[in-house]
């Protein structure tokens, strides 16, 4: 550092969100001279402009970026560092990055948030001005000229496009499918629905088919117009024929299934009339936006949030020329969009959000007659809000990739050794991750190089000059101590982490839930066509690649027919012995993809864990743990083989094959048989300690809020296995409203809990202090020290009305603590943007309460929420934190249950928790439980072959409750009722068949205190 950075650094204070300002008055030079220092410190604000780029007169992100060129271009060895203060930045156009913006070897130009600011770079228009559509529920807005958006972000929160069902519409269903789309003359209802519609905005509906192309997929695509005469729906091409006429192809390992033509949309999406509480429709045309609030919801007082960009940071160099040492740190990415599923080619999934946009033989090279695209697997992408291209030694730490509307980040075309690390990636729309390119399996093809400038770049011209070979493979990345969750939003065929062709990437110690479909898989389709008998139809580059120590959990929620890791192809470069055609196998599998101490539990509707797909070969499954997640814990269908599976702890069967054509060269040994639930004692502390972000020498940036997915038995138990999220040394534990000392905190993902005898697994919580950096406060300061009984002698307080405090938490049910006292009043209490609830904190015997609960919400759906506390009234208001409470999943095999005339059936791969239900056929049967807890919900079935169950708790009236779906397809362990919140203490519920052929039971979740 030079004397003057020296110098300006012990004159800079933080002042909270107001970012940096100077202590007292001096002037410095923006650039130090090349003879003074190497160094230079420059600054960019929200509301920034010129070239000083100081303190004082900051840039903006634009006036910076110049500067740092300047400074660049006079000394490319100098240190920059680009100071963003706290705000939103909203650039008008992409944030380029290409080859001029590079730092030097050692020497990194880096990006980062000030200290104690929280820069945004948004791609989003705030849209204001909102009035009454006449004397309806529906408001509307002026947008600027020509927005287009699939996504709508309101309070930071992504909101839902106009959207109803069929059912909903009262469409009676009696539509005929064709190769253009279909007739529905015999459905009246719809045709004077369709009928009421202008051609324009016909022609923005889109439809909705999850599962239509696979139970791994969810293809949508718009309607192109209707005619009343004829009564037909004409589907946009070519998406309409890329999901119902899908080309066949010879010598598949794994079929890609085409869609029924007379297959229902599950939703019908994206019109005005469709409108209901809590959702959006954009008039492109008109410019206007229209929101229907929830109940309570107060338009005027909304962060409305509309993407105009579809790329917000975009890092291209070339081969010859790449973008390279660069680090981008402590920012957030947020609030972009991707319309390219809204176009003809619509979103024709075929696995993993890749997709078909072309003609129906996409990517299936010579193996379709006619012959379609190569290489085999050349399908399209999703857009990457964030991406870089032929860049080297690029850093991306410690930044939130959220609300988005493509995918996060993505990383392809030649780069190499970027590291991302310390990032947490939430609210997105499709993947978090994507590494490599689908048209670059084997670069070194003279043929493949057009495709591969024109698929694997974002500007084709940019690079023509390019000469590709091998210095086009992806190499040396790093994705480790990252936290993914509740990805796949929107396209929920979505991968937390997408890895397709590279060498030596190294995925590890990363912490994925709360996913719709697979946590991390590795080629995707492109050994589709390769299988033992015909191993090698396709070949690619992957060589020496590791998915290692991560923490994959709560995943396979919404699609079926993934895993944990799922992996396809070839995975590794054969070495041969010194003849020159036998494979050494040592050498090769150390080639290979390298799958090691992973630890994957709650996923009980998955086939496979570990899952070896069509044509795999070359993995070494060793120390990976997976419990409660699926029928089989490794395993799949027709992939060639060459797999070794040792050391691991399992607790289902491995080495599966026989549903499909066999492995050859499989090899298990080693292997621990563990309970699907297992206890502390089960697992080596060591594999769990060992797994998850910050479980090695990087220390996390970010702290997502504490959640627990998984308690082992108390039964007879003096400690419990407790795993999920956000675990620190520091995170309080409670056994009812008892604190719990000598908890061992493992991991990020584990710890364990001493107990006593007659704990119940549904009173174990956790608390968040109101120091956690998971919450934002907006005019509330901290007091520590007062004595007053304070959870770790601290609280924040606000002594103006209208201060809050937001806090994001995964979980179902989130308690505010704080104080109670004569000085203050009432506070208010919203979550997701729901109406706010007044809730007094004046005592009632006019004593002070410390650390107590001052509002338990009910019970949420299971996810993401955000709680926002707000000072109402009084001279304070305090919080102490929160505490987010547990429940206990009880299966329906617990002996506790009293069944009358149920039977058991185990094993339908439908999604079941532990593979089994319940079910009666008879009206009158019964299940009856007995719990402790403050509230219950019964978990079962939704299928078109069931009725109505009845509800009774504690003998009072009985509820009727309908179990039939309202989209006609199956749901498998959901839930059927949730009571109200109960009297802490013992409650009975009954639940009874009363119509329809079943009525299923897949057990309850209970809930306390």
């Amino acid at each position: 550092m030079s004397k003057h950075e020296w110098i300006k650094s012990r004159l800079l204070r933080r002042t909270g969100s107001a970012g940096l300002i100077l202590a007292a008055a001096l002037t410095l030079p923006a650039f130090p001279s090349a003879a003074a220092a190497s160094t230079a410190t420059l600054y960019a604000s929200p509301s920034g402009a010129g070239s000083t780029c100081s303190a004082s007169s900051p840039c903006s992100l634009q006036g910076a970026q110049g500067a740092v060129r300047s400074l660049l271009a006079a000394d490319s060895s100098t240190d920059v560092t680009v100071l963003l203060s706290n705000g939103t930045y909203r650039p008008s156009t992409t944030w380029s990055f290409g080859a001029a913006d590079s730092g030097s070897a050692g020497h990194p130009v880096v990006w980062k948030a000030a200290p104690g600011a929280r820069p945004v770079i948004s791609g989003a228009s705030q849209i204001t001005g909102w009035t009454q559509v006449g004397s309806s529920e529906v408001w509307s807005a002026s947008v600027p000229a020509g927005s287009n958006s699939r996504q709508l972000y309101i309070d930071g929160q992504q909101t839902p496009v106009a959207t109803a069902s069929p059912a909903d519409l009262g469409f009676t269903g009696s539509w005929q499918g064709s190769s253009s789309g279909y007739t529905i003359s015999g459905d009246t209802t719809a045709m004077t629905w369709f009928g009421g519609l202008t051609a324009s905005q016909v022609a923005a509906v889109e439809f909705d088919y999850p599962a239509g192309n696979g139970p791994w997929t969810e293809s949508r695509c718009r309607v192109a117009g209707f005619s009343a005469a004829s009564g037909t729906l004409t589907m946009s091409q070519p998406c309409w024929g890329n999901v119902t006429a899908r080309a066949p192809f010879a010598q598949g390992s794994g079929g890609l299934p085409s869609m029924p033509t007379s297959t229902m949309p599950t939703l019908i999406q994206n019109a005005q009339g469709l409108l209901h509480s809590g959702q959006w429709f954009l008039d492109t045309a008109g410019n206007k936006l229209y929101y229907q609030p929830k109940a309570g919801q107060q338009v005027a007082g909304l962060d409305v949030e509309l993407p105009r960009l579809e790329s917000l940071l975009q890092g291209a160099g070339t081969l010859a020329a790449p973008l390279h040492d660069v680090t981008f740190s402590g920012l957030q990415f947020s609030y972009a969009t991707w319309n390219a599923p809204s176009a003809a080619a619509g979103f024709a999934d075929v696995q993993s959000n890749l997709r078909i946009t072309g003609s129906n033989n996409q990517g299936l090279c010579t193996f379709s007659t006619p012959a379609g695209t190569c290489p085999f697997g050349a399908l399209t992408q999703p857009l990457a809000n964030v991406s870089f291209t032929a860049s080297k030694n690029i850093s991306i730490t410690g930044n939130r990739f959220a609300e988005l509307g493509g995918a996060g980040l993505s990383v392809m075309y030649g780069s190499a050794n970027l590291l991302i690390q310390g990032n947490e990636f939430t609210d997105i729309a499709s993947t978090a991750i994507l590494l490599g390119c689908t048209y670059d399996p084997t670069p070194t093809d003279p043929s493949h190089a057009a495709g591969i400038k024109q698929n694997c770049t974002p500007n084709a011209g940019a690079v023509s000059g390019d000469t590709i070979g091998t210095n086009e493979i992806l190499t040396g990345t790093t994705v480790s101590d990252n936290v993914i969750h509740h990805i796949g939003t929107d396209y929920s065929s979505a991968c937390g982490i997408t890895l397709l062709f590279s060498q030596n990437t190294t995925i590890t110690r990363n912490n994925l839930y709360d996913l719709p479909y697979t946590g991390i898989t590795a080629g995707v389709i492109q050994g589709h066509v390769d299988q033992a008998s015909t191993p090698n139809n396709t070949t690619n580059i992957n060589s020496s690649n590791t998915i290692s120590n991560n923490i994959i959990h709560d995943y396979m929620s919404v699609r079926h027919d993934g895993g944990a890791v799922y992996v396809e192809g070839h995975q590794a470069q054969y070495v041969y012995q010194a003849d020159g055609t036998t494979i050494d196998k040592v050498k090769t599998l150390a080639k290979g993809l390298q799958v090691t101490g992973n630890i994957a539990y709650n996923s009980p509707a998955v086939n496979f864990t570990y899952y070896d797909d069509a044509g795999s070969e070359w993995i070494n499954w060793q120390g990976n743990v997976a419990f409660g997640a699926g029928q089989w814990a490794q395993g799949g269908c027709s992939p060639t083989g060459h797999f070794w599976i040792t050391g691991n702890y399992f607790s289902a069967p491995y080495q599966r094959y026989a549903d499909c054509n066999n492995a050859i060269d499989s090899n298990a040994g080693g292997n621990t048989t563990i309970p699907a639930a297992p206890a502390p004692s089960d697992l080596p502390s060591t594999v769990l300690s060992g797994a998850g972000a910050g479980s090695g020498s990087f220390s996390p940036i970010l702290t997502v809020a504490p959640s627990i997915s998984y308690v082992s038995s108390t039964a007879n138990a003096t400690q419990v296995l407790v795993a999920g999220e956000g675990f620190t040394s520091t995170t309080p534990v409670y056994v009812g409203s008892t604190l719990v000392s000598n908890v061992t905190r493992l991991s990020s993902g584990f710890m364990i809990v001493p107990v006593t005898a007659g704990t119940d697994a549904a009173s174990i919580s956790l608390g968040v202090d109101d120091t956690n950096a998971a919450i934002t406060y907006n005019n509330f300061a901290y007091s520590g020290n007062r004595g007053y009984g304070d959870y770790q002698n601290d609280i924040h307080y606000a002594t103006a009305n209208g201060s809050t405090a937001s806090f994001t938490f995964t979980g179902t049910q989130i308690q505010v603590r704080g104080e109670q006292f004569t000085d203050q009043g009432n506070i208010g209490i919203s979550i997701d943007g729901g109406p706010q609830q007044t809730v007094s904190t004046l005592p009632t015997d006019g004593l002070r309460h410390a650390n107590v609960p001052l509002y338990t919400s009910g019970l949420l759906t299971p996810g993401s929420h955000t709680i926002v506390v707000t000072k109402l009234s009084g001279q304070y208001a305090t919080l102490d934190g929160f505490r987010i409470l547990n429940a206990t999943r009880v299966d329906d095999t617990n002996t506790g249950i009293t069944y009358s005339n149920f039977a058991y059936a185990g094993n339908r791969t439908f999604g079941d928790y532990q593979n089994d239900i319940h079910y009666a056929t008879a009206n009158g049967s019964t299940a009856s439980f007995t719990f402790t807890g403050t509230q219950i919900q019964v978990r079962g079935e939704q299928f078109t072959d069931q009725g109505n169950i009845g509800i009774s708790v504690d003998g009072g009236p009985q509820q009727t409750v309908s179990t039939l779906p309202t989209d006609g397809l199956r749901h498998a362990n959901v839930p059927l009722y949730t009571s109200g919140l109960l009297t802490p203490g013992s409650h009975t519920i009954v639940v009874t068949k009363l119509s329809g052929q079943y009525a299923t039971l897949d057990g309850f979740s209970i809930y306390g205190s």
